[in-house]
Order: C-alpha cells, then structure tokens, then sequence
C-alpha cells in the first residue's frame, strides 16, 4: 500500500494512493479513517490525486541519518569509511514535501543533492533486536539529503549543514508493501534538470537497514513516524538555484523539489 499525507480544502488527511501512473488522472487517494500507526480503514471516499496537495508523507519528532554508509561516496570525498554506523540528527523543520521549495541557505555557496531510501518507524521501539526489526517499519518513502557542502567542512558539528530549513524532502508516500529483503536492493537514482547524477542500489550499504535500526535504538527510542536515512551513493553533486531535483526508488516512486533562492 502507498499511504500519503495530503491537504485539501484546508483539511489534512491520510489516504492510501491507489491506480496506475501511466493513466492521466488515474491516481486516487482513498482517504484514510484514521493515522497509519493504528488499525485504520479506508473510507471509499476517492479523491483525484491532481486535486490534491502532497505534503511530507510523516512529521517525524527527529531525523536519524546515517553518513558514509556507501563506501564510494565516502571516497569520492575523500573519507574512510566508520566502523560502526555513523549517525546525526536532522530537525523536524528540516523537511519538507513533494514539490516543496528547496530555499538555497544564505551561508552557503556549496549545497549538494543526496539520493536516499528512507525507512518510516510505526511504532515506538528501543533496543530493538534483529529479528524484530521488520516489526517496527511502516514502510520506506524516497528522501534528499541536502548538504551545505562547504560548512560541513568548515564546521565539526554538522548541524547547520544537515539541518537547515528544507534540507530533507521527503516522499512522495511511504510504501508499505516492500518487505526488508526487498527493500535492500533496490535501484535508487538522483537526477538533476533531468541529468543522471547518482545511480545505485540499496544493496551497497555498508551498513544495511536491520543494522542500522538496531544501533539506533541502542541508543535513543523511535517514535511513530520517526524517520532513518539510511546513507547515498557516490555522485552527490551541486545544486544551483533554478534547478529541479528528483530522486527516485525502485518500487517506491519519485521525489522532485526546485532550488530557490532565499528571501
């Protein structure tokens, strides 16, 4: 099931996207009775997906993400690869949703694209063990790491250059149905103004998704519609204002966003 969170008239509402891409207009949402973390049913009211807005498929409480989880990337920067995950927070006001705005930060002349899978929490979970990692998943939605390039250098902490306003779009929906077999080889692409930047597949993760999870919650409790980045493939590159960003997923769909300027 694709599940998305949209607006329409004023009101907010989860449905679950239903029908086939390649038919103009044949996407509908089946507005949900109810919130995804929950038994829910589906109401049979159906809404055109074109008269709709999509809005971040989650408002996470936090971001977990996990850096240099593809050896390549880590390369082509000119870094080692960590022995054990490697993880940062990005805030809740850093995402934000399909077509929304990337706004350009005023302290950086260096932002880069990251292509990621994003794994949803559904429920709340601590010291999560292997075996039931696949429990606590709702599903996986598409994710763009943005990355003020020049102050992650400059600066030990990378809070303003993970964590600036717009710097995670996430989305378009969460897809429930892969399960974690499949969800760990996937093809993951980044395009920017239609230009092929990254291409890889999730299966390149030095660190895969039951790994991360459990380190994660080692440390910190997941709450429903927390949300784990789970690391990019090598071709991360620049971003200028004006251009238009998409990263899509095998099996999942596609997140596009344009770069503007601030203010």
């Amino acid at each position: 099931m694709r599940i998305a969170r949209f607006s329409i008239d004023g009101n907010v509402a989860f449905g679950a996207v239903e029908g086939t891409e390649t038919v103009p207009d044949g996407l509908v949402i089946d507005i949900i009775k109810g919130v995804p973390f929950a038994d829910f049913e589906l109401s049979g009211t159906k809404v055109p997906l074109s008269k709709v807005r999509l809005l971040p498929p989650v408002l996470p409480s936090k971001v977990v993400a996990i850096g240099r989880n593809y050896a390549a990337h880590a390369a082509e920067l000119g870094n080692e690869v960590p022995d054990s995950p490697w993880a940062f927070f990005k805030p809740s006001t850093s995402v934000i949703g399909p077509g929304d705005p990337i706004v350009y930060p005023s302290f950086s002349s260096e932002v880069h694209h990251e292509a990621e899978l994003a794994v949803v929490i559904g429920r709340m979970c601590r010291e999560v063990p292997r075996e039931r990692v696949k429990d606590v998943i709702l599903g996986y939605t598409c994710a763009n790491d943005v990355t003020a390039r020049d102050t992650q250098r400059a600066e030990k902490q990378w809070a303003r250059a993970k964590g600036f306003d717009s710097s995670c779009p996430l989305g378009p929906w969460i897809e429930t149905g892969l399960d974690l077999a499949a969800a760990s080889d996937l093809a993951i692409t980044a395009t920017v103004n239609g230009e092929l930047r990254q291409a890889g597949r999730t299966s390149e993760m030095v660190n895969g998704i039951e790994d991360l999870i459990v380190s994660i919650t080692e440390a910190m409790t997941l709450l429903p519609g927390d949300v784990v980045l789970t690391g990019t493939p090598a071709g991360v590159g620049p971003l200028n204002v004006g251009d238009e960003v998409a990263v899509s997923i095998e099996g999942i769909g596609t997140l596009t966003n344009k770069v503007i300027k601030r203010g």
